[in-house]
Formats: structure tokens, C-alpha cells, sequence
């Protein structure tokens, strides 16, 4: 009698409210980590804009993306409430020693330079003269843990070393191989509009005791002219791995038949000698593919890109490519469209 007198409508009521309470604030209020999600592929060509351009009567480019974005506590707790989605730490998201807002910074600048790039790279391959300058050194990366995390951010721009000019990844190796491990040496870097004088004590390469390191991975800094006026517009979109899309359809929309009537997605970072390079997001990027309904996936062989997207791919046909050239023979040799 005493627990039917406890156990009364109102409480059953409150307990329920509360209940839907903690429900709810568990589906809005982030967590400490991060959900990758598949977004569905879309077409490039409305993105690029050229002189005089050419519209495929059949087929077209399309690029892939992930939606990235604080997971809700309840979406922590139960990881399979979306179809394709992963989990990761901050710390596998943001670059080491950055935060949101500077992550999205520079992932809106390898946006605009995937899309200088790809546009050179496109121009190119069709006889165009393209000039591309070496301006300096790119920090393309920097380890975790290591002398450079927060000081040196990738997409600064390296133009001095211990206030020697340097215009290549040579030079700036030439400069560190004077110091030993424990040194002090000063970076001039441009980061936005900016130029920043950065001291930083090295420490020794672990393959290498005597060689002085800071843990930066770098690449040439380029400046681009082209030919004729190219405007590519990704809106809200950052990162560098819908290179290798957009250089495609700069070439289709100057003439060139480069899907042949296919409906193909692309991904990969693309480099101004045409390379392309490894992306992250693999999974999510090829769900999204397949859910575009696309004839073909062009997807990097670098770091297992293409193997990994096999795994995804639910019967989508996967192109694995090492380069642009590569990737046009490729679409040539598609089987033709029903």
C-alpha cells in the first residue's frame, strides 16, 4: 500500500518531464567531440565561371563534402543515431595548437588556393600559359606535440629563416641544417595580411639525433596568373580536396569533353604539377557519391583513399588516380552511358 500511495499519476508525470528534460538537452547541447557526416554530392557546374563557357548536354562534374560539426551529448552517447557518421576528438579535427574559428580560417584559405590551383592545373592541360611563381614556403602541417604547435600554423607562409630570404622548402632545410637541437631560430611568416616574427627552440629529429627540427611538414608557396579570368565560388565550403573536381570542370566548361556523358564525382587535393594528393573524410565523401547517383568516383590513390572507398562504395564504380592526366584518360576509357 505504501509504494502504490508513492508511486502516484503526478510523480509518474513529473518523472516523465523530467526525463524528456534530460533527453532534449542531450540533443542540443555539444559535446567536447566532433560528427563527420556523408552530405550528399553536388554539381559543380554552376560554381565555375569562365569566358565564353561550355554546358554538357548529358553528365557533369560533381563534388564531395562532409559536414562536420560539434556532436550533441546524445549523438556521443548513441554514435549510430546517422547513417555513416563518425566520432572524433578536437584534437583529430583542429590542427595542433588551433581552435574552431582558426580551423575554419584555414580551411577557407586551402579552399581559395585548391581552386587557384586547380584552375592552373586545368589551364594548363589545355596549352593555356599559366605562370606560377615560388613566393615562399607553405607550412602545410604541423606535429602534434611538437617545438612549432602554436606558433606556426599551416597556411603561414614562411619568407625568412634567421632573417635569410627563402623562396623554397630547399632553403629553408639549407637554414636549419646549420643549427643543432636546442637552438633558437627566428621564422618571418605572413599569416592573412600580417607579417609575424617567430622564435622557436628546435629539438632533434627523432631518425636523426645531431638534425635540428620544429615539427613542420612544408611545400612551396605559389603565385598564380592565368591567362583568361576563372571564378570558382564554393560557398561556405572549405578545404583543399575538391581540387581535382573543380579543375575537371574547368576544363569542360572551356570546350574540352572530359565526362563524355557520365555523371562523375570527384575528391583529392590537386597540386600545381597536377598531382593529387590524399583527403580526409573518405567514408563520408563516398556515401555521399553514392547517394548522388554518380556513374564513376574519382578518388586519390594516395594514403588508401581508393581503398578505403571501396569498402563504401556499395557497387559505385571507384576510379583510383595519381594525377590530373591520369584522371582524364580514365573518364576517356568509361564505358558509354545507357
Amino acid at each position: 500500500m505504501k509504494v502504490a500511495r508513492f508511486v502516484t499519476a503526478r510523480r509518474l508525470l513529473l518523472l516523465g518531464l523530467l526525463l524528456l528534460a534530460i533527453a532534449a538537452a542531450l540533443a542540443v547541447f555539444p559535446s567536447n567531440e566532433y560528427i563527420f557526416l556523408p552530405d550528399r554530392a553536388h554539381p559543380v557546374g554552376p560554381l565555375v565561371t569562365v569566358p565564353h563557357p561550355r554546358t554538357p548536354k548529358h553528365g557533369g562534374v560533381y563534388f564531395v563534402d562532409v559536414v562536420v560539426r560539434k556532436a550533441t551529448w546524445l549523438e556521443r552517447l548513441f554514435g549510430g543515431l546517422h547513417e555513416g557518421a563518425d566520432l572524433y576528438p578536437a584534437s583529430a579535427v583542429n590542427p595542433p595548437g588551433t581552435n574552431d574559428q582558426e580551423r575554419q580560417a584555414i580551411d577557407a584559405q586551402d579552399m581559395q588556393r585548391s581552386q587557384q590551383v586547380a584552375a592552373a592545373v586545368a589551364l594548363r592541360a589545355l596549352g593555356r600559359k599559366v605562370t606560377i611563381r615560388q613566393t615562399g614556403v607553405l607550412v602545410d602541417a604541423v606535429g602534434d606535440g611538437e617545438p612549432a604547435v602554436g606558433r606556426l600554423l599551416p597556411d603561414d607562409v614562411i619568407t625568412a629563416v634567421d632573417g635569410k630570404r627563402v623562396t623554397s622548402p630547399t632553403g629553408v632545410f639549407a637554414a636549419m641544417k646549420k643549427l643543432h637541437p636546442g637552438d633558437f631560430v627566428r621564422f618571418t611568416v605572413h599569416r592573412s595580411k600580417r607579417t609575424l616574427s617567430l622564435r622557436i627552440r628546435t629539438t632533434a629529429d627523432p631518425q636523426d639525433r645531431k638534425r635540428a627540427i620544429v615539427g613542420i611538414l612544408i611545400e612551396p608557396a605559389v603565385d598564380i596568373h592565368l591567362p583568361i579570368p576563372v571564378s570558382i565560388d564554393a560557398g561556405n565550403v572549405g578545404g583543399p580536396s575538391a581540387g581535382l573536381a573543380f579543375a575537371l570542370e574547368v576544363m569542360e566548361k572551356l570546350g574540352r569533353n572530359v565526362v563524355h556523358g557520365h555523371k562523375v564525382a570527384a575528391t583529392g587535393e590537386i597540386f600545381p604539377d597536377g598531382s593529387v594528393g590524399a583527403i580526409g573524410g573518405i567514408k563520408q565523401k563516398t556515401i555521399g557519391a553514392h547517394e548522388a547517383g554518380v556513374d564513376a568516383f574519382l578518388v586519390p590513390v594516395a594514403g588508401d583513399n581508393a581503398k578505403d572507398a571501396r569498402k563504401y562504395a556499395h557497387g559505385l564504380r571507384i576510379v583510383p588516380v595519381e594525377n590530373f592526366r591520369q584522371a582524364l584518360r580514365a573518364l576517356a576509357t568509361l564505358p558509354p552511358t545507357a
